[in-house]
């Protein structure tokens, strides 16, 4: 609630760099109707490859990870799952669930906090409880020293500073004292410092900031993953997070980084759906532009396995297919053989080895 107490009291004016990010959503908003209205059709393959996006991405951006080849059962099936990190990405997928199908009557309290975080810790004894122990921001350094990023608020106060946040933020929407998608910012980076949780802070801040954007009207989420352009980014998250927390405890903290960093991830997403409805074609067709969309998107050699990572729900065969495909057209050259070669854009004049 540091942050949301700073800007409700603060005197100075909206940074340059801020005032764009809004002027780039506001237009952005504007056109998300016409977009949903004018192809409605076309928008099934989105939402389900957002949902597996946001499901794999937010659990990978904490070191969880799912087999390829197990994403799609893993988050659509009923099968038995095989591990923890399975149990984690499901519950996640659950918890998206909830989000995308009642945000309208899911308010932004301690009680649906809680619930996500029950729902994305899943078969966690302490799911859905605050946190009894501390659990300091630690960062380990290139030469494997570890050394403290941030002091999260103590334990025995986590859920008094939970309350004084949800109070925080109705007062703050209750007077209008700052722009909706700034508080919203500055609501995902408190929940961020305060650390209520022993494990799990990240994904829980992810859900609420998608429930907080269905609560101002931004639905690029829903067909657009928040959680993958989050973690293609990372390396800003953290530092922009890093630099927005120092002095936050004394109230004396710069919260303009992160509130920029969550912006220009909304303004990505908006971008991104106003392009892709554009863009994509016959649901048969969907799948095929994912592969093509990540293999551009690659700088240099890549491997079979980076398409596969960048296109989560897309089988294997089908990504083989395609790079055999672009090969025989000359589009792609290939180095060596097996889940091990080496793929490249095609120069002119270039042949595959």
């Amino acid at each position: 609630m540091m942050t949301l107490r700073l800007l409700r009291d603060a005197t100075h004016g909206v940074p340059t760099a801020t005032s764009w990010y809004l002027a780039d959503l506001g237009h952005a908003l504007g056109k998300q109707e016409l977009f949903t209205r004018q192809a409605p059709q076309k928008l099934k393959a989105l939402r389900e490859h957002a949902l597996i996006e946001s499901a794999i991405s937010s659990n990978r951006i904490e070191g969880v990870e799912v087999e390829p080849a197990r994403v799609r059962t893993v988050v659509f099936g009923k099968k038995h799952l095989r591990d923890r990190d399975e149990e984690e990405v499901r519950g996640y997928r659950e918890a998206l669930d909830l989000i995308h199908s009642r945000a309208a009557s899911l308010p932004i309290t301690e009680k649906t906090i809680r619930r996500l975080h029950a729902m994305s810790r899943r078969g966690i004894g302490d799911a859905g409880q605050y946190k009894k122990k501390e659990n300091d921001i630690i960062e380990v350094l290139p030469d494997g020293r570890r050394t403290l990023r941030f002091r999260t608020v103590r334990a025995a106060d986590a859920a008094a500073f939970m309350s004084e946040l949800i109070a925080c933020w109705d007062d703050l929407l209750a007077q209008r004292a700052i722009h909706p998608l700034i508080a919203l910012a500055a609501l995902n980076l408190d929940f961020l410092c305060i650390h209520p949780f022993r494990d799990g802070n990240g994904r829980v801040s992810r859900l609420l900031l998608l429930l907080a954007c269905y609560h101002f009207g931004f639905e690029a989420g829903r067909y657009i993953s928040l959680e993958r352009l989050i973690e293609q980014s990372k390396d800003r998250y953290y530092e922009t997070l890093k630099q927005s927390s120092h002095g936050w405890h004394e109230g004396k903290h710069d919260p303009w980084p992160y509130v920029n960093f969550v912006l220009y991830t909304l303004r990505e997403a908006g971008k991104e759906f106003e392009n892709r409805v554009g863009q994509t074609a016959a649901p048969r067709g969907s799948k095929t532009e994912l592969v093509v969309r990540a293999i551009a998107a690659q700088r240099g050699d890549f491997r079979l396995a980076d398409i596969e990572r960048a296109c989560p729900g897309v089988g294997r065969d089908w990504i083989r297919t395609l790079l055999a495909e672009f090969r025989r057209q000359g589009k792609l050259v290939c180095h060596g053989r097996g889940p091990g070669a080496r793929w490249r854009a095609a120069k002119k004049g270039s042949t595959s080895e």
